[in-house]
Formats: C-alpha cells, sequence, structure tokens
C-alpha cells in the first residue's frame, strides 16, 4: 500500500531465573524505522531520525512520562515474568 506504517513495540528481554539481568525495550517504529527507542538500561529514550531526536528530548524533559517509562520494567515485565515462570515450575 502507499499509505503509511506507525507501529510501537516493546519487549522485555531476560535470561537469568531471577530477573536480575531483565531490560525492557519500547521501539516507536514509522515506516519500518525505529525513530525512538526507550531502554531500561539506558533509562531514557534515544532518537535515531531528527523527528525522533527532538521528540526524545522533549520526553526525556517530561519527568512523569520518563518515570512511567522506567516502571514498566518492574510493571509489565518482571510482573508477567514472574507468573510465567511460576506456571511452567508448577509443571514439574
Amino acid at each position: 500500500s502507499n499509505g503509511y506504517y506507525w507501529s510501537r513495540w516493546n519487549k522485555c528481554i531476560y535470561s537469568s531465573h531471577d530477573l536480575s539481568d531483565m531490560v525492557f525495550i519500547d521501539n516507536y517504529i514509522f515506516n519500518k524505522d525505529v525513530y525512538i527507542q526507550f531502554n531500561s538500561t539506558v533509562g531514557e529514550y534515544v532518537g535515531y531520525t531528527e523527528h525522533g531526536v527532538y521528540n526524545a528530548k522533549n520526553w526525556n524533559n517530561n519527568p512523569g512520562q520518563l518515570q512511567a517509562e522506567r516502571a514498566e520494567l518492574e510493571r509489565y515485565c518482571k510482573h508477567n515474568a514472574e507468573i510465567r515462570q511460576s506456571a511452567i515450575a508448577d509443571k514439574s
């Protein structure tokens, strides 16, 4: 199609059983290119295009937005990983 394509993908990556190496990544994508990314290891937004750099600067200067994004590691990633791990461990 000749339209525009926008999406937002987030993911939780880890390999340890205690979740100590877990990373939350939130990608903002336009026409299949990541233009902004939040990585919990970095702790702030990073822009990869001119538009992305502009928005990342604004979002990083918004304490409420930044705090909410940083909290996703615990709220979303670790919470769901603990549920999955307990479901798997109970099946032994």
